[in-house]
């Protein structure tokens, strides 16, 4: 009788590491990001008029985005801004790819959510900007101002991949 609980509970324990271990492998892969994705691209942005005037957003914008891999991590650079920051990769279906990156500035948190539909040295998305403003003196959000731009990518130069 010992035997035979031993026996399920083991069975029990390793169905359930097995499930557990399907249910790590189901997330979002960095390895499933195609090598396309990885370079040197000139991205116009123009805003959609449906999501307001705010004076926070520019109406139309012309950006290099070098996109880089070093081991798990993505990094997105603009060597016209100065700015760089690594993106979370959210979604990763073939050609299609979500990812955010977030920013804090001052009192300010900026967060871009991107979705992009790579086509070989092109892809075309939107860019879904939020702006939070918080207090100075107690941190509470205060105002939100919230932007959606179309996306047109051109790839300029190569991959850049390194370590895995």
């Amino acid at each position: 009788m010992k035997f035979l609980l031993k026996l399920a509970v083991i069975i029990l324990l390793l169905s359930v590491s097995c499930v557990f271990a399907k249910t790590l492998k189901a997330g979002v892969s960095i390895d499933n990001v195609p090598k396309t994705f990885y370079g040197t691209w000139r991205v116009a942005a123009k805003i959609d008029k449906q999501t307001g005037n705010s004076v926070n957003f520019k109406p139309n914008t012309v950006d290099v985005w070098n996109l880089s891999r070093q081991g798990d991590v993505i990094n997105l650079n603009n060597p016209f801004t100065g700015a760089n920051a690594s993106v979370k990769l959210d979604y990763v279906e073939g050609n299609l790819i979500r990812f955010t990156k977030t920013g804090n500035y001052d009192n300010k948190k900026l967060t871009d959510t991107v979705d992009l539909k790579l086509d070989g040295d092109t892809f075309t998305g939107i860019n879904t900007l939020v702006l939070e403003t918080f207090s100075v003196y107690d941190n509470k959000l205060i105002h939100k101002d919230t932007a959606l731009y179309i996306l047109k990518g051109e790839k300029i130069s190569g991959t850049s991949i390194t370590g895995k």
